[in-house]
């Protein structure tokens, strides 16, 4: 059974979508953004930022197993900053992702947060594609170069969600019994 548990990183059920991460960004960018690679974007923000509260650390977990992740942190008074989200490549292209992300709008709105601030990376396609069907703002040019950028930056507004009102994604992460895929893509594959 699948289910969202709001925890802290220092849970050891954390461990895997850090190792996770660190692989994914790793394979992709190499040290690109440091010469410690992916560690050191992981390692940039204590674990604290994560916690409310100013902030909050959410996993999805599969009977015993973290398949999915993400978490946000204050960016200023009214902004969360998004970070660290990620499926099991397993996982992917079942709408999980989605439910993530809104689970942390919900729970952001529900700690006073009015705005979401994220940034990508660019060379994760899938994510730019993942925040724009889910109501986020481009803050680049979609056409440009992304790898100029460096950083792929997105804005939503959630002043208007309701967590109250979330039955219905409730519901279908309750009926909704995703298997894990027999092969995926790897992400040099995408």
């Amino acid at each position: 059974m699948k289910q969202f548990i709001f925890t802290s990183l220092k849970d050891p059920r954390a461990a895997r979508l850090r190792a996770a991460l660190i692989e994914e960004y790793d394979s992709r960018y190499g040290n690109f953004y440091d010469e410690e690679g992916a560690k050191a974007e992981l390692d940039r923000y204590p674990p604290e930022d994560f916690a409310p509260p100013r902030g909050n650390f959410l996993l999805l977990i599969d009977g015993e197993e973290t398949i999915g992740g993400g978490a946000f942190k204050f960016y200023d008074e009214t902004t969360a900053e998004l970070k660290r989200i990620w499926i099991d490549n397993g996982y992917r292209r079942q709408g999980l992702a989605a439910l993530i992300l809104e689970q942390l709008e919900l729970q952001a709105r529900r700690q006073g947060y009015r705005r979401l601030y994220l940034t990508t990376g660019f060379r994760q396609p899938e994510a730019v594609n993942l925040y724009l069907k889910n109501g986020y703002t481009n803050l680049f040019d979609l056409n440009g170069d992304w790898e100029a950028y460096r950083h792929l930056p997105f804005e939503k507004d959630i002043s208007n969600k309701h967590p109250e009102n979330n039955n219905e994604r409730d519901n279908r992460l309750r009926s909704f019994s995703p298997v894990k895929a027999q092969s995926a893509l790897s992400p040099k594959s995408l």
